[in-house]
């Protein structure tokens, strides 16, 4: 009898964690859309992002110090892990891929980015001696083949290189991300590392602008998109708050209910998202050949996840009714998103986005 109850409450958080889990992809996928048109309109990258991150970084203040619980001290003892990744995995992840999007289409820009997996496997290969299997070898292979065509180089066709740098760019801090989200002995609930990341980040985009490192210029001019013209704000708010915001709580939420395994999947449709709104917003698509490479990139992306070693699988964090998985998703008794429940497990959790 107990199995099936068990199995029944893994089915309820499969329901509930999938929605979760999707939304969190489209809401980051819409971000690069809003933010060309900005762009277009006259802001610099650097302005688009720092506005982004400041919003979304006031939003979640309340809930952070909620989630904290006065627990100070944690703050302190993780200040290296916060600014690490206050500065690469929200800071430099966001404003290499607004560079990236002001001068090729945020779908490709995003492709780009999602290489981050293969970027990990390298790096714990490197750094911690974790040889990748022979699945996750071909993968990396898929999705470098899917790359060349991607970028359309072959057709001869001029490629903007500064706008592939910078989404390289945006992979390497996407991959901070994956490893620092992946660290299960800081303490901080998740919502903490990702309200206090923002903070750092939104400070640290604040000062490079006010000494002049960073460009920032803006104006309040209205934003066309291809369905109409709006006013600055909309795109503004719309960032911030749902491609920022909302999509980092509902990424918390879907990876606590799900394991970061089963999100990482499920992550890679803010690709699809990021296509979706391009052609929405901004009338972009790619082209066959590109629509072929993206296909590989993805598939090769998949394959890389497939060849990781099994998770353990003791414990599971859908076992719990659905009201209570959604509150407890949110709230976190000073563990990482997976350890209290369930033990370590590998793999990171790539809900980025941008």
């Amino acid at each position: 009898m107990s199995t099936l109850v068990d199995d029944s409450r893994v089915r309820s958080g499969l329901r509930l964690g999938l929605p979760l889990a999707i939304g969190a992809a489209f809401a980051f996928g819409m971000s690069g859309a809003w933010a060309r048109g900005l762009i277009d309109a006259g802001w610099t990258p650097g302005a688009a992002v720092t506005v982004r991150i400041w919003v979304a970084a006031l939003v979640l203040l309340i809930p952070t110090v909620i989630a904290l619980r006065g627990r100070w001290r944690l703050m302190q003892r993780n200040a290296g892990v916060i600014a690490a990744y206050g500065l690469l995995a929200v800071t430099a992840t966001q404003l290499f891929y607004f560079q990236a999007v002001a001068v090729m289409d945020v779908g490709l820009a995003l492709l780009i980015e999602y290489t981050a997996p293969i970027a990990v496997v390298l790096w714990l290969w490197m750094r911690r001696g974790e040889k990748p299997t022979g699945r996750s070898i071909l993968g990396a292979l898929i999705a470098f083949v899917g790359l060349i065509l991607m970028l359309d180089v072959l057709s001869g066709r001029s490629v903007d290189i500064g706008g592939v740098l910078w989404a390289f760019g945006a992979m390497v801090g996407a991959a901070a991300y994956f490893i620092l989200s992946a660290k299960s002995d800081t303490g901080l609930p998740p919502l903490v590392l990702a309200g206090a990341g923002l903070f750092v980040g939104a400070i640290g985009l604040t000062a490079a602008g006010l000494i002049g490192i960073l460009p920032i210029a803006w104006n309040t001019d209205d934003v066309t998109y291809r369905f109409e013209t709006v006013p600055w704000f909309v795109p503004v708010l719309a960032i911030g708050i749902i491609a920022t915001a909302l999509a980092y709580v509902l990424g918390i939420a879907s990876t606590r209910l799900l394991g970061s395994r089963l999100a990482s999947f499920i992550a890679l449709a803010e690709v699809l998202a990021a296509l979706l709104f391009g052609w929405l917003l901004l009338d972009q698509l790619p082209n066959l050949l590109q629509g072929l490479g993206a296909a590989l990139v993805l598939a090769g992306v998949v394959v890389v996840k497939l060849g990781e070693p099994a998770a353990a699988q003791s414990g599971d964090p859908a076992l719990a009714t659905p009201g209570e998985q959604f509150v407890d998703a949110l709230e976190v008794e000073g563990t990482s998103d997976e350890t209290g429940r369930a033990g370590a497990r590998t793999g990171p959790d790539p809900s980025n986005g941008p």
